[in-house]
């Protein structure tokens, strides 16, 4: 079992610091959109609101089910997201953003947003790299 730390105890610079795998867990494309998904809905401009698994494997296009599957329960895990099941023919289950979910998806929106907005200037730099080398 591991001691309780203090917030200044961390470090994310030094290697032995835990925050790396949290940095690593979160840091993927699923993670990002499944956070920016649940939390604003695919233009980013809604209210969060729970959505089940099927509404998110169409939404996230190219995700497989292991994958979805895989990220979600990972995202449970880590308290970012809570999963409802309801007892209904067939059973309904649905993902919504925790309070600390919420936290970190403003964050992941912004990320998601520039990556769509600076992708043509990313393309042309990788170009003229490309060409330089």
């Amino acid at each position: 079992m591991t001691t309780p730390r203090t917030k200044a105890e961390y470090d994310a610079f030094l290697a032995v610091c835990p925050s790396h795998k949290l940095l690593e867990r979160i840091s993927g494309k699923w993670v990002t959109l499944i956070l920016t998904a649940l939390g604003s809905g695919p233009d980013c401009t809604g209210d969060p609101r729970p959505m089940r698994y099927s509404e998110l494997a169409r939404l996230l296009a190219g995700v497989s089910q292991k994958m979805l599957t895989q990220t979600l329960r990972n995202l449970e895990r880590d308290g970012l997201v809570s999963r409802t099941v309801t007892p209904t023919v067939p059973v309904t289950v649905t993902y919504e953003l925790t309070g600390l979910g919420l936290s970190l998806h403003r964050m992941m929106r912004g990320l998601k947003s520039w990556a769509e907005h600076h992708m043509d200037d990313v393309a042309a730099n990788r170009a003229t790299y490309d060409a330089s080398v």
